[in-house]
């Protein structure tokens, strides 16, 4: 079995960001039973090229389905309300 196959991407909602990197996400496009929210961080490459992300952010986040109560932030949608323009 691939890595790939372990992998479950789905869109979130930033929280809250916490110390060293990491978010608190939920999950966006769940019906039905309780509200999920994950502790996501940062992808190397977001981290390489100092992409903030703030409270409020959409955002793809890669889930394994060993631990579905942790993620990794792959990709932050681009939203000009929340972007600094000088």
């Amino acid at each position: 079995m691939s890595k790939k196959e372990d992998i479950v991407v789905v869109e979130g909602e930033v929280l809250e960001v916490l110390p060293g990197m990491k978010c608190k996400v939920r999950i966006l496009g769940i019906t039905e039973g309780p509200e999920r929210i994950i502790l996501a961080y940062l992808s190397g490459k977001m981290k390489k090229h100092f992409i903030k992300i703030i409270p409020g952010d959409k955002v793809r986040v890669e889930i394994s389905v060993y631990d579905l109560q942790k993620g990794r932030i792959t990709f932050r949608e681009t939203n000009l309300a929340n972007t600094y323009i000088k």
